[in-house]
């Protein structure tokens, strides 16, 4: 379907989104990840809609049309959440149930453990939450060793363009958008503003830093991990039952890399409606 004319732009305070509004009845808030935008959730919006939800879609700071702010800690996840309460704010939605995507998960999760009240259902698609055993396996820790390789400011985005971005390619699989992500990235500040959501959230430090623990997710939660993920493991997402106190379903899906919602959109969609509209 066209997004383009279902989408509207929001203001925040002094940055203006782009984002998808379409349809009536109970809200559900969709968040992409990384190197993503709105358009990713295009195989599922007309089909949410058609099952009697409201969609709503922001492309999330620092990708696709959203403002790109320079400071790298403009891209803490909780600045994001933030965000999102004032874009469900600015569409009087009280309360929406959210799919959540790679960072667009990890914006979920804090948005159900912080902002409760606000969340109906959670469903994260191959991120597990914060806090679990899940996240601290070494298979784990190979698999985000460009959570590492990003960190280093200007020396990332030089090897992620070379040679018509041949290593970005390799990286992906060629799975995804690739001719939307090449598009978006190729705008001047936005590959930097992409990355920038890893060197905001996911800094190095000593392994006997402490932080706070991550609170229990009180509402329903669906999980969805592909079994063709080059970047997460099963046990990351499957886990996520360690800091689960409602409701907690665990999907598989076979066949299907980190962008499941792409390569099969039936599967998901069938398993979204079941579980939004329970």
């Amino acid at each position: 379907m066209d997004l383009e004319a279902v989408t509207r732009i929001v203001q925040v305070e002094d940055l203006a989104f782009p984002v998808v509004d379409y349809g009536q009845g109970p809200a559900v808030l969709l968040l992409h990840g990384f190197p993503d935008s709105r358009h990713l959730w295009r195989y599922q919006i007309p089909v949410l809609v058609k099952a009697g939800l409201r969609v709503i879609a922001p492309d999330l700071r620092g990708f696709g049309d959203a403002p790109k702010p320079a400071s790298v800690d403009a891209y803490q996840v909780s600045v994001v959440a933030q965000d999102m309460i004032a874009i469900l704010d600015a569409l009087q939605v009280v309360q929406a149930s959210i799919v959540g995507h790679d960072w667009g998960a990890a914006v979920a999760w804090v948005l159900a453990a912080y902002y409760p009240q606000r969340v109906e259902r959670l469903v994260s698609l191959a991120v597990g939450c914060p806090g679990t055993s899940g996240l601290r396996t070494i298979e784990q820790r190979e698999r985000f060793w460009y959570f590492y390789f990003f960190q280093f400011e200007g020396i990332s985005e030089e090897w992620l363009r070379h040679d018509n971005w041949k290593l970005f390619r390799e990286w992906t699989r060629g799975n995804g958008d690739m001719e939307r992500y090449l598009q978006h990235l190729s705008r001047p500040g936005a590959l930097a503003a992409a990355l920038n959501w890893y060197r905001a959230n996911v800094k190095p430090e000593s392994p006997t830093q402490q932080h706070p623990d991550f609170p229990k997710i009180k509402c329903p939660v669906m999980g969805i991990w592909s079994d063709a993920d080059h970047y997460l493991t099963e046990g990351h997402l499957r886990n996520s039952h360690e800091k689960i106190e409602g409701t907690w379903r665990y999907e598989r899906i076979k066949g299907a890399s980190h962008w499941m919602m792409l390569e099969k959109p039936e599967e998901l969609n069938r398993l979204l409606i079941e579980f939004l509209a329970e």
